[in-house]
């Protein structure tokens, strides 16, 4: 088949998906916005396309999200017309359509069966909306409205989409029921021979200290350290939890910008608030026990996970982190918030412990229990890892289902465009 992507991050979530089907015969090309020159990566084409436009200065801000998806669009759209006048014509397209890129693509290749990834539709109701009351809507009337607009690229998308794939059941229950018979749950997948257990596992945190697994580690990892991902409650149980482990190291990953959620004050960060709110109640030598590392590269990031004697993972419900999956694979064992998407993957007290999201006091009395109990742990971490194995391993599992899912994408009718 001739198979078209459309990421504008490529290889994003087709890095493995993308290289498999060149392997399997097919001639794939990928158009992007993120390279300026034509290449060749893993015999996938990469084909350029620039972005013309830009957001109107001063538009209505529940527009301004929905214009930036359309400026992509229509940028996307000419690169597809491009690769149309050279003769290309895709027997299947697979998008993700977050950023609005393949809106008018079915317009270009009506023949052509389009797979959307599906990652999340934004909802309005508790527990989605509103789910933190710390830091609360100044209209929370109008964020429905607000919220309505900016699902338009979903709903568009869902007018031309044959075929969709989500990575977990939680994102796809968000997209509507008329969504839900298109939809296949198939979870990118976890190279579980690569993050895996490793006893000799070196974490370097400075010039003069390397941590290893004869250490009291605890790990919190985040994109970017933000309340979205429960930041703000682990630095708030920080004090306790150095009182209560004088022998502990929290090793703390994670970048100063916003990944989801909304900014912190002009020319603050949320990393920055938070150490301001808690330091005081730390001394100083606990507090040099304290080490943010920032981003990392991936091999620094697996032996945070490898080292770490119990991991933290703190989330809204919202989009499951790679991050949760990856510790369990390196055999980590985690106190989790029992959120809905983590409770896809996690059994309390099979392989991980849970607490209430918002329980501060929670999680450092079963940090602390967990860091008290060598079996526990082990068994979580085991547990974790089989569970990993067996449902999200890339090479077993989840590449296979996507192949598949590709493969019966391609056996659709093509869904006709509306006007």
């Amino acid at each position: 088949m001739k198979i078209l992507l459309i990421h504008q991050n490529f290889p994003g979530q087709y890095k493995h998906l993308a290289p498999a089907l060149v392997r399997q015969g097919h001639q794939v090309v990928a158009l992007t916005c993120k390279v300026k020159e034509p290449q060749v990566w893993q015999g996938v084409q990469v084909v350029p396309y620039a972005i013309n436009g830009q957001s109107t200065p001063k538009i209505h801000p529940w527009l301004a999200d929905f214009e930036t998806k359309l400026v992509r669009a229509t940028s996307c759209y000419r690169g597809a017309k491009g690769l149309k006048a050279q003769g290309f014509e895709p027997d299947v397209i697979c998008a993700h359509h977050g950023w609005g890129e393949s809106m008018f693509l079915k317009d270009v290749w009506p023949d052509a069966r389009l797979g959307l990834y599906c990652e999340l539709y934004h909802l309005t109701e508790q527990p989605f909306l509103h789910f933190d009351p710390e830091f609360p809507s100044k209209s929370p009337e109008a964020d429905v409205l607000r919220i309505r607009m900016k699902n338009l690229n979903n709903r568009l998308h869902e007018e031309v989409m044959d075929a969709g794939i989500s990575p977990t059941g939680f994102q796809a229950s968000t997209f509507p029921e008329h969504w839900q018979d298109r939809i296949t749950v198939a979870h990118d997948g976890i190279d579980t021979q690569t993050v895996r257990p490793d006893p000799g596992a070196r974490l370097a945190v400075s010039d003069d200290l390397t941590l290893t697994r004869n250490d009291e580690v605890i790990t919190f990892i985040n994109r970017n350290l933000e309340p979205y991902r429960g930041y703000h409650i682990f630095m708030r149980a920080l004090p306790d939890i150095l009182k209560r482990r004088p022998n502990a190291h929290v090793v703390i990953l994670g970048g100063d910008e916003v990944s989801y959620g909304s900014k912190p004050p002009k020319g603050q960060t949320w990393k920055q608030i938070f150490i301001d709110e808690v330091r005081e109640r730390i001394a100083t030598p606990d507090w040099n026990r304290v080490h943010f590392l920032g981003r990392v590269p991936y091999d620094r990031f697996l032996a945070m996970l490898q080292v770490s004697r119990a991991h933290v993972y703190l989330t809204y419900p919202f989009v499951l982190s790679w991050s949760l999956l990856e510790a369990m694979s390196a055999g980590a064992a985690i106190v989790a918030s029992g959120t809905e998407p983590v409770r896809e993957v996690m059994t309390e007290g099979e392989n991980g412990l849970m607490v209430d999201f918002f329980d501060r006091v929670a999680l450092v009395e079963r940090l602390c229990a967990l860091l008290d109990d060598a079996d526990l742990r082990a068994r979580l971490g085991a547990n974790g890892r089989a569970f990993v194995q067996e449902h999200y391993d890339l090479a077993s599992v989840c590449l296979p289902q996507h192949l598949d899912w590709v493969a019966r994408l391609a056996e659709l009718e093509p869904r006709p465009v509306r006007d």
